[in-house]
């Protein structure tokens, strides 16, 4: 049940003196209190209360004498759907690793531990040793979408510190945030201390030694705890200078008259008027996790998993993370496979997955899978690409894949369902590839096809939309010509226009409109029993698009929301949006003009003072090729498009790695379509 929130405080952080004496650097600090004594009789009155046990395989608990800066490590959302996630066991080892730091993690409880935390005292705590939010240096939250913000809001409030950045202490943690909905921080301004752009490894590392130095330099300056030098806005100041480091504090949102953003400006001195990202050129040097935590119980994805490379040029319009990610970086081969089979030796997982925003598109994919497959065939170890497209599947690779006799489904994302409609996307994937995929997947065994689309894209007509229908019934045909048992799942979702992509101009469909769209799709496969049709609420679109478009005027709606009792706005079992609804009415936030207007070339966007790589007029060339229905060739395999992304790297269209396979750099005025001398396919065949 939803309900106020209101603020626990902790009975050990009453006293500010003690408080301070926590956080002091290495062995001259008092240990926290572990909140475990309190927290384990209430288990038995929670749903699935491993989650909150710890004890993991491969966690890390270091004496907290032991270390200078300690960090708290955090996916705003329950141990179930936030312990696989890839950038938290990253950042977990490296920090880890570092003789003079401490890192645990936190997750969100669910509201049954949540309430008895409350009655009982108990802050947000460590997974590992249950130690208090608030005794900790750096609380370190990824945000993979916009939907945990609520969430993050509620775990400060809950671990005994402000949620607003500005009655935050010395003796507080940092607040910082990072991840894809990190790129517009600008709804939780009020709420953050520090948001990071780009690549956490090294940026970490680098936060790190800032926040030791201003520990030691406090240290030495005066007693520690009482505030008479170094404060809290000079540890700012500090991380503000930190390359890819935007404190929202600094910097100030001006408009104009008829509600447009002018522009958001530095008003502290050194502070960049453009926050860069960091870039990872070389994913070689950073072969991260070795040592993955194995869960206690269940959680959305119980697999090995190694990142075959980082980023995307397909180019498609829509999407944010392959805009956000670029270059492309690629791991070799061989490390590929020395991470897969050490991993699998300490884990025991019996599933490997091949991670990327497109797996099949790593240029030695063929060789790779090939070779995982001949060291565990006959073994219970299966292989999987969780990311795979349309044009980059194969019988060879599906083979490799299913080595070991395991057929049962692939998941393919055509997006749209009329080629017209992928032009506009730029998903260039033409219906008669998809249907030859799926004839070759259902010819070699494959039992069921999961295929995913979106309605509301930019420009998308009525048609668009029932070819959806008929695509879907084309594949069932091919399906149950295979065999009667083959299935064939239709999921549609409703589009969200997103930051730092050449679809940020546009509007958003309203839910009366996605509904609209959905009943169409069913009405139209109605008389098809065996496909099926999967479909998103249309209103869990809204707040996702406000927040993911939102400026600093939308803070007021986050923070009401919360205190109104919004949390998991993503889950079902959590209908957050007549709350969010209540809490716009209430702070005067306009749905329609974040959501549901276009913007024009001039406007000002909330993140324009937050570099993604990518230039703006670039992307807004992108946008008027979409409303032309004009595709773009993937720029590692044709001409440079000049998107801003690769000056001032060492890279330039790397397929591979340093001192691996690399594309010629053809200049931008021989035009997308020209060929290039060396192909992807030519490099995995060993060319």
């Amino acid at each position: 049940m939803l309900g106020t929130a209101r603020t626990v405080i902790a009975p050990a952080r009453l006293d500010g003196a003690e408080r301070a004496e926590v956080r002091r650097p290495g062995a001259a600090a008092t240990a926290p209190p572990s909140y475990w004594d309190a927290l384990e009789p209430l288990l038995p009155r929670v749903k699935k209360p491993a989650q909150y046990v710890g004890g993991e395989h491969n966690q890390v608990v270091t004496g907290w004498g032991s270390a200078e800066t300690r960090w708290l490590l955090c996916y705003p959302d329950t141990y179930e759907v936030g312990q696989p996630n890839q950038g938290i066991q990253i950042l977990y080892e490296i920090l880890n690793e570092r003789p003079t730091a401490l890192a645990e993690r936190a997750y969100a409880p669910w509201t049954d531990l949540e309430a008895l935390q409350r009655e009982h005292g108990i802050p947000t705590f460590s997974l590992e040793s249950h130690r208090p939010l608030w005794a900790f240096d750096v609380f370190g939250v990824t945000l993979p979408h916009e939907l945990g913000h609520t969430n993050l809001l509620n775990l400060l409030d809950l671990g005994g510190i402000s949620h607003r950045s500005d009655r935050r202490t010395i003796d507080d943690p940092i607040v910082v945030v990072g991840g894809h909905a990190a790129y517009n921080p600008e709804p939780l301004a009020p709420f953050i201390d520090v948001a990071v752009m780009g690549d956490g490894e090294q940026v970490a590392i680098d936060i790190d030694d800032c926040v030791r130095a201003f520990k030691r330099d406090r240290e030495a300056g005066a007693p520690w705890g009482s505030g008479t030098q170094l404060t809290r806005h000079d540890l700012l100041v500090r991380l503000a200078a930190v390359e890819g480091c935007y404190v929202p504090a600094f910097y100030e949102a001006r408009y104009h008259e008829d509600g447009r953003l002018r522009q958001v400006v530095p008003i502290q001195k050194g502070a960049p008027s453009l926050v860069p990202k960091r870039t990872i050129q070389d994913l070689e040097e950073w072969q991260y996790p070795r040592k993955q935590l194995v869960p206690m119980t269940e959680t959305v994805h119980e697999r090995f998993s190694v990142e075959i490379f980082r980023g995307c040029t397909r180019g498609c319009r829509f999407c944010q993370a392959g805009m956000i990610t670029r270059p492309v970086r690629e791991r070799r081969p061989e490390t590929i496979q020395k991470l897969v089979e050490e991993g699998v030796k300490d884990t025991g997982f019996n599933e490997v997955g091949l991670l990327s925003l497109s797996s099949a598109d790593h240029s030695a994919i063929a060789p790779i899978a090939r070779d995982l497959a001949d060291t565990y065939e006959g073994t219970v170890t299966s292989l999987s690409l969780p990311s795979t497209r349309v044009d980059a599947f194969n019988v060879t690779l599906s083979n490799e894949l299913a080595r070991n006799g395991r057929r049962t489904g692939l998941t393919f994302a055509p997006e749209a369902g009329s080629d017209r409609m992928r032009a506009v996307i730029n998903k260039m994937v033409r219906e008669e590839d998809l249907l030859q995929t799926a004839e070759i997947a259902f010819s070699e065994g494959w039992r069921h096809i999961k295929l995913y689309f979106m309605v509301g894209l930019p420009t998308e007509r009525d048609e668009d939309v029932l070819a959806i229908a008929e695509l879907g019934i084309k594949t069932y045909e091919l399906a149950r010509k295979h065999g009667k048992a083959n299935k064939v799942t239709i999921s549609v979702g409703g589009f969200v226009p997103k930051p730092h992509t050449p679809f940020q101009w546009a509007p958003q469909d309203s839910p009366e409109e996605i509904k609209r769209k959905l009943t169409m799709i069913r009405q139209t496969i109605k008389h098809h029993s065996g496909l099926k049709l999967r479909t998103n609420d249309p209103e869990e679109g809204v707040i996702e698009g406000l927040l993911a478009r939102g400026d600093r005027r939308v803070a007021p709606a986050v923070e009401r929301a919360w205190q109104l009792g919004a949390r998991f706005d993503g889950w079902h079992e959590m209908p957050t949006l007549p709350t969010w609804r209540q809490a716009m009415d209430e702070t005067d936030v306009d749905l329609a003009w974040f959501s549901y207007r276009e913007r024009d070339e001039k406007e000002a966007l909330p993140w324009d003072h937050l570099d993604s790589g990518l230039e703006k007029s670039w992307l807004w060339e992108d946008w008027e090729d979409a409303r032309s229905d004009k595709q773009l060739d993937d720029c590692r395999w044709s001409a440079c498009y000049d998107c801003g992304v690769c000056p001032g790297l060492s890279i330039e269209h790397d397929t591979g790695y340093s001192g691996g396979f690399q594309l010629p750099v053809l200049p931008s005025n021989l035009g997308g379509s020209q060929a290039l001398p060396t192909t992807p396919e030519r490099y995995a065949a060993g060319d």
